[in-house]
């Protein structure tokens, strides 16, 4: 059996798959406790969609670690039925998971890092594949990295609006 680089064998070379990623960061002028407080809230989902998207919430329990919440994203008459559970939550931020909708993975990651007593750097992280058949085109036509540029730009400049005053 020949070896590939780093000695892994061809077959083991195989199991491992590539899994796209998006990664997007901000610094924000608002103190480390406004920002964490600000995604922590349970209205912050809401705020943070843009329009002409919007969210109807049908459960949420307090973030907490194994919290879930189950929502739908409308994205013009298109529904996006998405179920979230959080994991790693703390002041610093939390992950939340996809465990049922259109992706076959969608794990992201939320950090928020003080930079002084006034400035936060917001960090976001998402391990994502699309799934199959009609859950892959809503996964390309939302969740592109075209469309989670335009998401995550809005949600810098909500934040920063929203927090102007913090």
């Amino acid at each position: 059996m020949q070896s590939v680089p780093g000695g892994a064998s061809p077959a083991s070379a195989c199991l491992t798959q590539h899994v796209p990623t998006f990664d997007f960061s901000f610094t924000i002028d608002a103190p480390f406790a406004a920002v964490s407080a600000f995604h922590h809230d349970s209205t912050a989902l809401k705020k943070l969609t843009p329009p002409p998207m919007f969210v109807q919430i049908h459960s949420m329990d307090p973030l907490a670690e194994g919290s879930i919440t189950k929502f739908t994203v409308w994205a013009g008459p298109l529904p996006i039925h998405w179920t979230a559970e959080h994991s790693d939550v703390s002041d610093g931020g939390f992950t939340d998971t996809q465990t049922e909708g259109p992706m076959k993975r969608w794990v992201h990651t939320h950090r928020y890092i003080p930079i002084d007593d006034t400035s936060t750097e917001v960090t976001e992280h998402i391990e994502y594949e699309f799934g199959s058949g009609k859950n892959r085109v809503v996964g390309l036509l939302a969740f592109s990295k075209p469309a989670l540029l335009g998401l995550f730009t809005y949600r810098k400049l909500r934040t920063r609006w929203d927090l102007r005053n913090a």
